[in-house]
Order: structure tokens, then C-alpha cells, then sequence
């Protein structure tokens, strides 16, 4: 059974996508690794923008698919940052589809969470900078 939601109201999605038949098999189920590029890239934003610069992906500590994504669903990107440390942040990124577009049915397809580390023109760690 699919759980129905709402996309969350009092967010803005940091992307949204809409896969094509290039991004899945030929049952037309969209490829995980689609999906987490996506996350990875939707997790970077809030990140890059806390950092005040360039950041890279150190970790991948949860990544669950809870229902499948389909070709020609819209897929909305949520990522909010959850905790900070001297040159880490970690974000969660929530991804819901938009299925039936004439019905709008909503599902949450994935939730995951990343830690980036902010770094310097050299690719080294640096420190955040103060809020």
C-alpha cells in the first residue's frame, strides 16, 4: 500500500526533476543512482551556502528508497541542514513524487543523509565561517 502525503508546505524544494526514459529500465522504474545523484547535488546547496563556498561529500550515514519513482513523475528535492560542526555539515534531504499529475497523488520515494565538509581552492577542509 502507498502512503499519500502533501509536499511539505512550509519548504522549498531545493530541485526538482522529472525523469525520462533514459534514467530507468524498460519497466520505466527510475535508476537509484539517478536518484542519488540528485540527493547529492540537492544536499549540496544548503550546504555550499552555509560553507559560504565550495564543499565536498564526505559520507552517505542513511540512504533509504521507500517507493519507487517512475518515469514522467515530478520529483521534488527537500534538504535542510541538521547539524554543524568545525568543517562538516550534515543535511537531510527528504524526495517525494508528484504521481498522476491530473490526480496529483504525492508519495515520499526517499530520505537520506549526507555530511560535506567545506574546503578551501586547494581542496583542503576549512573551517565554517561564522553565522
Amino acid at each position: 500500500m502507498t502512503d499519500t502525503v502533501r509536499l511539505p508546505a512550509n519548504r522549498v524544494a531545493v530541485l526538482r526533476m522529472m525523469p525520462m526514459p533514459a534514467d530507468a529500465n524498460i519497466h520505466g522504474d527510475v535508476f537509484g543512482g539517478w536518484i542519488m545523484s540528485h540527493v547529492d547535488i540537492a544536499g549540496a546547496v544548503p550546504a555550499a551556502r552555509r560553507a559560504n563556498g565550495r564543499v565536498a561529500t564526505i559520507a552517505v550515514t542513511s540512504f533509504v528508497f521507500k517507493q519507487p519513482v517512475f518515469v514522467g513523475d515530478l520529483v521534488s528535492f527537500y534538504a535542510d541542514i541538521v547539524k554543524t560542526g568545525t568543517t562538516s555539515i550534515t543535511v537531510e534531504v527528504e524526495v517525494y513524487a508528484e504521481r498522476n499529475r491530473l490526480q496529483r497523488e504525492v508519495v515520499k520515494v526517499t530520505e537520506a543523509m549526507l555530511v560535506y565538509v567545506a574546503t578551501d581552492d586547494r581542496r583542503k577542509p576549512r573551517a565554517l565561517p561564522p553565522l
